[in-house]
């Protein structure tokens, strides 16, 4: 997917804890980031990634912020995660060379997102973005709210 987004990222801020490595694929952890529920966390992990990592990052999550009313966030796993209600739906790690944007109950969107992660469940599809420019935001908005809008797993908290 290549489709320009037409918008920088979103905020910056300090970023004196930035990862040294990301890892090259999913193993189990995108990152050392502690589990914690909230904004706070989910900003700190994505100040902590190099660029232009955290730039795809802020831009997701500034998407995510403007897409979805009611948004809640969490840092699950090494990785930022979203959802509304009573679940996770959607999460969003650094890994070497890209930022992966993960779909938990992926293979239910339309169009169905292109990539299968390794070490999800057989459910997730995602996209592999290298750049902002890799966004095509008005896809990834609807696959969000398409997400949102199915039942979440993982009880928040």
């Amino acid at each position: 997917m290549t489709a320009k987004a037409g918008k920088g990222a979103a905020g910056t801020g300090a970023h004196d804890n930035v990862l040294a490595t990301l890892p090259a694929a999913m193993t189990g952890r995108a990152s050392p980031a502690k589990a914690a529920v909230g904004d706070k966390p989910v900003f700190d992990y994505i100040s902590s990634l190099p660029q232009p990592h955290r730039a795809i990052a802020e831009r997701v999550d500034a998407l995510a912020a403007s897409t979805l009313p009611g948004l809640q966030r969490s840092v699950k796993w090494g990785m930022a995660w979203y959802g509304v209600g009573d679940g996770w739906c959607f999460a969003c790690g650094g890994f070497a060379g890209h930022v992966k944007l993960v779909f938990g109950r992926g293979t239910s969107l339309t169009p169905v997102p292109p990539v299968t992660p390794i070490g999800m469940g057989k459910a997730s599809r995602g996209v592999e973005l290298e750049s902002v420019d890799d966004l095509d935001e008005g896809q990834i908005a609807s696959w969000m709210r398409q997400a949102t809008a199915m039942p979440g797993f993982g009880k928040k908290g």
